[in-house]
């Protein structure tokens, strides 16, 4: 019997200590946790805020360039203040994903989303031999967190436009209403995706853009479309993509709208 119960006493002591041991890797795990969400926003915020850097510089440039024109440096000027408003609210916004807050979502009107993008971009697609088609309704909206459907918007607009350098083609930027959900696509003609690599194209570090030319010489860093996906998640809504190489991609978002009472 005495046998019996020392057993037992081992066997929880036992237990106790393995117990203290899971604990200590669970805390050790969530701080590792942490410190990996904080390496990846940061990763993440530096490719969202290059997609701007450009637009600034060129801003700025136009207003240095012209002290006489006071209208043209005036409307340069402001353009680079709402930039640099534009790059806060995505610094803000990926950090609170990173940090798994949830955001405010609203009612956001779709064309106007798109039209700030490319106010944003500053360069002239058609300067690339690129032209643009908006087909979205003026009274067309999503509820959503603006910013971060702009963050999506203007990552698959660049893309598509490196995917057709240097040689232009057509973007298509269509938006369409149904009872419960509004589904957005963008598509261009460009180069298209191999087969094997649409299966990998949202997963994180993923690049199809490795040691092609781009104006900015940038030759992707993968998190684009992996974080496109993250915040379509958190909208709870789904994004797809179809290619064929040398035909260009369509990638498709579908946006759900509220339930009544839930907005």
């Amino acid at each position: 019997m005495a046998s019996i119960t020392g057993k037992r006493l081992s066997l929880h002591r036992s237990l106790e200590d393995q117990q203290h041991q899971n604990d200590a890797l669970k805390s050790r795990f969530a701080q590792l946790q942490h410190l990996a969400n904080m390496g990846t926003a940061s990763y993440m915020i530096a490719h969202e805020i290059n997609n701007l850097l450009t637009p600034l510089r060129n801003y700025a440039t136009l207003a240095l360039n012209n002290p006489d024109d006071k209208a043209l440096a005036e409307k340069a000027l402001q353009r680079v203040v709402r930039n640099c408003e534009r790059a806060s609210k995505i610094t803000e916004s990926m950090l609170a994903i990173a940090n798994g807050q949830t955001q405010e979502k609203k009612e956001a009107r779709l064309l106007t989303l798109v039209e700030e993008i490319f106010t944003c971009l500053c360069r002239d697609f058609a300067k690339d031999g690129i032209t643009v088609e908006t087909c979205i309704a003026q009274d067309l909206t999503v509820w959503a967190v603006p910013v971060q459907i702009q963050q999506v918007l203007m990552n698959l607009i660049l893309n598509a436009r490196d995917a057709m350098l240097p040689h232009g083609g057509v973007l298509t930027i269509k938006a369409t209403e149904r009872s419960d959900a509004v589904e957005i696509e963008v598509t261009d003609t460009g180069d298209g995706i191999e087969p094997a690599d649409l299966k990998n194209i949202f997963g994180s570090f993923f690049t199809t853009k490795t040691g092609k030319n781009s104006p900015s010489e940038y030759s992707g860093s993968g998190l684009g479309l992996a974080f496109c996906k993250k915040i379509i998640d958190g909208h709870d809504g789904l994004i797809s993509v179809e290619s064929k190489v040398s035909q260009g991609s369509k990638f498709k978002i579908t946006l759900p709208k509220p339930q009544s009472g839930n907005s």
